[in-house]
């Protein structure tokens, strides 16, 4: 029962949105600005989402998407749900520590992982 997104694809779980995305790389500014959206979509829609966001065929992003994650992440919170992260390459997850989101955000090593932990 998976929906057709451009750049996602949108899975439910049990009660986990699971997102995985389509391109193994996220840099240009529409493609993000498109992302944004459609999660964002999905937040305003589905209230206390459980949103998981799997990083699995994602090799390179681009600084843009760390702040739309923060904005997203900002919009789950409002609308009193959880957002999760999982399967990031260590190339990226260095990315997150030097930013220091990985205080940010609930990462796990795996999906079984972070669906289990909601």
């Amino acid at each position: 029962m998976g929906q057709a997104e451009p750049h996602l694809e949108v899975s439910h779980e049990g009660n986990v949105t699971v997102i995985r995305f389509a391109e193994r790389k996220i840099l240009e500014e529409i493609p993000i600005a498109e992302i944004g959206e459609q999660l964002t979509n999905l937040v305003e829609t589905n209230q206390g989402i459980r949103m998981l966001l799997d990083f699995e065929n994602v090799e390179h992003l681009s600084s843009a998407v760390l702040s739309m994650l923060i904005n997203l992440n900002k919009r789950v919170d409002e609308q009193g749900g959880k957002l999760k992260l999982a399967n990031i390459k260590p190339q990226i997850y260095e990315v997150f520590k030097i930013t220091r989101l990985n205080e940010l955000f609930d990462i796990h090593a795996t999906t079984a992982e972070a669906k289990k932990s909601y």
